[in-house]
């Protein structure tokens, strides 16, 4: 099946600052890489500027997730997934919590996934249909 290519404008600045790349054939994933590292100590955190500016075409949000081997490096994303909206064009920034979790300049720090995003439109109605959950909600199918 042949899918449809989109184009990201990119911006790189900076001695490390690179295109997002893809490692493998067929990956979801292109991996971002540090630019530039700040230590914030008053929220236990380091902040990775990634050199990189993109203009994401309107119809589609870029997802930046932390990479597999970030347990190497004891690092979590502060916010688990950080969302790049069609609209933002600055720099791409990483925060990862915990003062032990240092990556060098120039390593593999997240990888941005690009994915189509629907219009939506909200209604507001006085019930929902039922569904095959119904409310059952936080661990209600087992461990």
């Amino acid at each position: 099946m042949k899918q449809e290519q989109v184009t990201i404008k990119a911006v790189c600045r900076g001695r490390y600052a690179t295109l997002p790349r893809r490692m493998h054939p067929g990956d979801a994933g292109f991996d971002l890489v540090a630019n530039s590292r700040q230590m914030d100590i008053e929220n236990n955190c380091y902040v990775y500027g990634t050199g990189l500016s993109v203009e994401v075409p309107r119809g589609y949000v870029m997802f930046i997730f932390p990479r597999s081997s970030c347990y190497k490096h004891a690092a979590l994303m502060a916010n688990c997934v950080a969302v790049i909206d069609s609209g933002y064009r600055g720099e791409i920034h990483v925060v990862f919590k915990g003062l032990t979790s240092c990556y060098k300049l120039g390593d593999r720090i997240a990888q941005a996934v690009v994915m189509p995003v629907p219009e939506v439109c909200y209604q507001q109605v006085e019930a929902l249909g039922e569904g095959d959950r119904g409310e059952d909600g936080l661990g209600s199918t087992g461990v």
